[in-house]
């Protein structure tokens, strides 16, 4: 876990030895001056350049590419590009993101740590969209604040969207029909795409609409019939008893989504244009993509240990999520300058259910008692969302170059949280209808604002340096309130349907400036090296707990609140060092690019919990760090096949000793040090030290002139720890490593793939849900019930498994 700089880099050079063999021996002579690999353009360093003119870490991944390796989210993104990783988590819960290693928290739901700015074409979104009709995807790693009006941490995703066409009617019809092999039933994906002019050359709309459905491959095998009533752990050895309580619900983590956007472009002139564009995604996704295989204690008695795909929570676990972005893109031609203006209003709702029975067991309030205990959480979140940005690029031949700008953001955020324990009231010898056990109630309102630009000096044809500056402000307030219903109600005497909540806000604010150092030389035509240094930042702010009361010490009875030290958290910053080249060779048939880094991480934002009722909250540490090389080479080896290569190894620790990280908290409410404090050196969380892609493209011609692609993917990744330095019962996940093949026939505007993902079906884990303190069984204290339960909150996010499917396209235009 401790592997030196050098040894990164002797690792680099090993694998770009092995990239170097896709080009044969004998490449130089077998070259032509006709085959060349695509330029792919971007706009991220907001001027029209290709990847291999940029001087910073960047990927593109054209539609074509997303096509030929079916790509259809971030996830899948995410494995071919070098130093980003996306943990697979399935629908139900946002996937954490992780660029170069940044992560402190654990790797289960919620756990992402906001350290990657995505947009939807000019305007930041967070939504893991399907990506149909885009244009390119964009990763460009490392801060960037002084480009982009959010503020990175670690770097930005840019999803850009097929532009409409002012003088061309257009469609696309497509569909895909597929299988996974552990599912009962068939998935797909079924669009359209359709672009007009309505005044030629001048105004058009574009429309796409996308339906996706996963069948699921997870399988709920002992969900209680009744909450309250039936019993979560019956007699495993009678049968009866065990149909009694409990049902299966196959295929439990299938998904719907349907995605759809509609632009309206104005072009009056070749000096301005407008695009107005509505984005919706709504997905229903029925369950977690999470096994107990192999997750539950031997001696656990369930009739027969789960299998590889099966789980063991008590509800089900279904959630509804709906996104929406309405945007405003604006850019001139003022003659000295290009401005550029996007204003966009999105929202965000979001309602959910999922299995509590074991955390409640395990705070050893007695729950356990009742033989028919269970509980369910039910959870609504939702926020709306004011930006604005504007930019002006200058555009005159001058030896100086600058781009400015200014950005606001305004977020509203709220959410209900109530947990339910269905019986309990009555067991207790009181009535409280409801069953509703505990009830969180918060809003948070988060105001960012920056002004930002850079400014480069060409000194030569061949030489430029650039300094970038970003100065900001934010201001958090947060309120909410707790109450324990049922508790009150059966004990102090509240009404049957009461409700008391006392709001509490708390506030952060902070300011400050970032700024970055850029320059770049030309060694020659065909080979570029740049160095950056460059400063991102996240916004702090309110955890959103109740204060405890000052005789905290004194209260014996169950309470939820957050101590003086759990209410805020500061705001952490990055300093990024980096060090890259940028080559091609044979006449654009070879590219080559690498990149070494070392980042200095300050006041790490890590994942947290209150000592009084284990809420999640989030906290500081005081240091960690990130080193490491990324490597990317494509290469054409005849005029037939082409080849292509990722590589990122990447060290990520802690740099400094972090106590009580995990808020790892005994029966006496006392911290348990040493073991669980976090110590200089650890390995951080969350993501592979090593991360590899490569595949081949074949293309020829069949049947009277048809084409024909063949294409082979392979993506694999090293171990991970699923907490820092593996403490508080954190663990190691084994890599693995994932192949896909594809054989496409086109003949003018139709095409049909066959394809395979996950061509061997490997079984393989990409992550955890809490932690194996959740591994085992809980001993009723009350040994007249002579009872024990089995814990299952603990359990392993598993790898989709093999996909078979065709797919088709047809387009046409007029």
């Amino acid at each position: 876990m401790t592997n030196s700089v050098s040894q990164r880099f002797n690792t680099s050079l090993v694998a770009l030895a092995v990239a170097s063999t896709l080009v044969p021996a004998h490449y130089a002579i077998a070259q032509t001056a006709e085959a060349q690999i695509e330029k792919i353009e971007i706009t991220a360093t907001r001027r029209s350049g290709t990847v291999q003119d940029a001087p910073l870490n960047i990927t593109a991944l054209t539609s074509d590419t997303l096509a030929e390796q079916n790509i259809g989210q971030l996830e899948d993104v995410a494995r071919w590009v070098p130093g980003l990783t996306v943990v697979d988590q399935g629908g139900r819960s946002d996937s954490p993101i992780i660029v170069r290693g940044l992560n402190t928290n654990s790797t289960g739901p919620g756990a992402n740590g906001g350290t990657v700015a995505t947009y939807v074409g000019e305007l930041p979104l967070f939504v893991n969209m399907r990506l149909t009709d885009i244009e390119r995807v964009e990763v460009l790693i490392g801060p960037q604040g002084t480009l982009y009006g959010a503020g990175t941490l670690g770097g930005a995703i840019r999803y850009i969207p097929k532009a409409v066409e002012l003088d061309l009617t257009s469609g696309e019809v497509y569909g895909d029909v597929f299988t996974l092999s552990e599912s009962n039933g068939n998935g797909g994906e079924f669009g359209f795409v359709f672009n007009t002019p309505l005044i030629n050359d001048e105004l058009a709309i574009r429309a796409s609409l996308n339906y996706y459905n996963d069948p699921g491959f997870i399988d709920y095998n002992y969900v209680v019939r009744q909450g309250g009533v039936s019993l979560a752990d019956p007699d495993w050895t009678d049968a009866q008893a065990v149909s009694d309580n409990l049902r299966q619900v196959k295929d439990a983590n299938g998904e719907d989504t349907i995605t759809g956007r509609i632009a309206v472009r104005w072009a009056p002139s070749d000096t301005f244009d407008a695009t107005l564009a509505y984005f919706y995604q709504s997905q229903d996704i029925e369950g977690r993509s999470i096994s107990h295989y192999n997750a539950l204690p031997a001696s656990n008695a369930l009739s027969g240990q789960p299998g590889p795909f099966d789980s063991a929570y008590r509800y089900e676990e279904p959630r509804e999520k709906i996104d929406q972005l309405l945007s405003l893109e604006v850019t001139a031609d003022l003659g000295f300058a290009e401005l550029t203006a996007a204003a966009g209003l999105s929202s965000f709702e979001a309602d959910g259910q999922r299995d509590q029975t074991d955390l409640l067991i395990r705070l050893n309030y007695s729950y356990e008692d009742f033989p028919a205990f269970s509980a369910f959480t039910r959870e609504q979140d939702g926020a709306d969302v004011t930006t604005g940005e504007i930019r002006l690029v200058s555009t005159s031949d001058s030896d100086f170059s600058w781009i400015a700008g200014a950005f606001y953001n305004k977020s509203e955020t709220d959410g209900i949280s109530e947990e339910f324990t269905p019986g309990y009231d009555v067991f207790l010898g009181g009535s409280r209808p409801d069953a509703l056990e505990y009830l969180s109630v918060g809003d948070a309102t988060v105001t960012e604002s920056a002004i930002f630009g850079e400014l480069t000096y060409q000194i030569n044809p061949k030489w430029d340096v650039t300094f970038g500056l970003r100065s900001y402000q934010y201001d958090v307030e947060s309120t909410s309130a707790i109450d324990l219903p049922l508790f009150y109600t059966v004990f102090d005497g509240r009404g049957a349907d009461s409700i008391v909540l006392d709001f509490e806000t708390e506030s952060a604010d902070d300011s400050g400036t970032l700024s970055k150092f850029n320059t770049s030389y030309k060694i020659s035509d065909d080979v570029m090296a740049y160095f950056t240094v460059s400063e991102g930042f996240r916004i702090g702010g309110a955890n959103g707990v109740a204060a405890c009361p000052a005789d905290i010490a004194t209260i014996t009875n169950q309470i939820v609140c957050a101590l003086p030290n759990e209410q805020v958290f500061v705001a952490d910053t990055t300093t990024n060092y980096e060090l890259g080249v940028k080559s091609s060779y044979f006449r654009n048939r070879l590219y080559v690019n690498a990149s070494i880094f070392d980042i200095d991480w300050e006041d790490a934002q890590v994942a947290g919990a209150t000592v009084n009722g284990a809420q999640p909250i989030t906290a500081n540490a005081q240091g960690a760090g990130s080193k490491g090389v990324e490597l990317s080479v494509r290469g054409i080896i005849t005029d037939e096949l082409t080849a292509y290569a990722t590589y990122s190894g990447v060290e990520a620790t802690l740099t400094e000793d972090a106590p009580f990280l995990f808020g790892v908290i005994d029966e006496q409410g006392t911290a348990i040090q040493d073991f669980y404090d976090g110590k200089a050196g650890d390995r951080l969380s969350g993501a592979p030290e090593q991360q590899l892609s490569m595949g081949f493209k074949y293309s020829t011609e069949i049947l009277n002139g048809k084409g024909l692609d063949i294409v082979y993917g392979l993506t694999a990744q090293s171990d991970v720890v699923t907490k820092v330095g593996g403490r508080a019962d954190g663990e190691l996940i084994p890599g693995f490593a994932l192949s896909n093949v594809s054989a496409t026939v086109t003949e003018n505007n139709w095409a049909v793939t066959l394809y395979i993902d996950n061509l061997f079906d490997k079984y393989a884990y990409t992550s955890v849900r809490r932690d194996r303190a959740d591994l085992g069984l809980n001993q009723v204290p009350s040994q007249a019930l002579n009872r024990v339960d089995l814990l299952r909150n603990y359990g392993r996010f598993v790898v989709q498994p093999r996909k078979v499917g065709v797919k088709f396209s047809y387009t046409f235009d007029m």
